[in-house]
């Protein structure tokens, strides 16, 4: 079984299967983009070695992803397009694609730059550290939040409250854990303490759109996802 795993992001999802089933073949994991609203959701869920990006997308063009995949990785990018003007070409390595195939190409052609490129990038072994729920990502590097292409910059608590609520996404996480997240001994911190900081992060995912992220669980404490 070939280590590495591939992610297509790719408009027709005919062409993307008959992809998938390809690099099947010869080993690789490989799965495909269907749900266009939640492309980095899926992306840092799927953790992809190697990304194989069209230009022409729904809602946000290819550009658009590569630039906000290279804000969490340094993972290979082709783009793999039927636009072939040399504008969009430079337009696409400028963004931080490390290559360009044009449609239609021969699927060999095509595994031929997928192995190369793949030999010389994990020459670094760059990984992401990052948690995700639904369309939420939490860098754990820059104790930053995207959601839907907007960025939230977080304090310490902002963060620790985030880190520890995504940590446990779907399950209630007591406010006496999320204390003990925030100060390590909860004896030198009381509920109106948290609660004012729970509002304050609250206050900065509404800014960006992001609302009822955050669930009160009466008499419990708080849950996401």
């Amino acid at each position: 079984m070939n280590p590495y795993k591939i992610l297509i992001i790719e408009d027709d999802l005919n062409a993307a299967e008959n992809l998938c089933g390809f690099f099947h073949d010869w080993g690789f994991q490989c799965t495909y983009l269907r749900d266009f609203q939640q492309v980095m959701a899926d992306y840092v869920r799927f953790n992809p070695d190697i990304v194989l990006l069209d230009v022409r997308l729904p809602h946000y063009n290819g550009f658009y992803w590569c630039g906000e995949i290279r804000k969490l990785s340094k993972v290979p990018i082709i783009f793999i397009s039927s636009v072939s003007d040399n504008l969009n070409m430079i337009l696409a390595m400028n963004m931080g694609g490390d290559d360009y195939v044009v449609k239609p190409f021969d699927l060999n052609y095509l595994l031929a730059k997928v192995n190369a490129l793949l030999r010389r990038a994990y020459d670094f072994q760059g990984t992401m550290n990052v948690i995700a729920c639904g369309g939420v990502i939490l860098n754990l590097d820059s104790a930053k939040l995207q959601y839907q292409g907007q960025t939230a910059d977080l304090s310490r608590n902002d963060f620790l409250i985030l880190r520890e609520l995504m940590s446990h996404q779907g399950k209630t996480v007591s406010r006496d854990d999320l204390m003990q997240a925030l100060w390590n001994d909860n004896t030198f911190a009381d509920d109106n303490t948290l609660s004012v900081n729970v509002a304050r992060v609250r206050g900065k995912l509404n800014q960006i759109g992001l609302t009822n992220f955050i669930i009160t669980k009466k008499g419990m404490g708080y849950q996401v996802g």
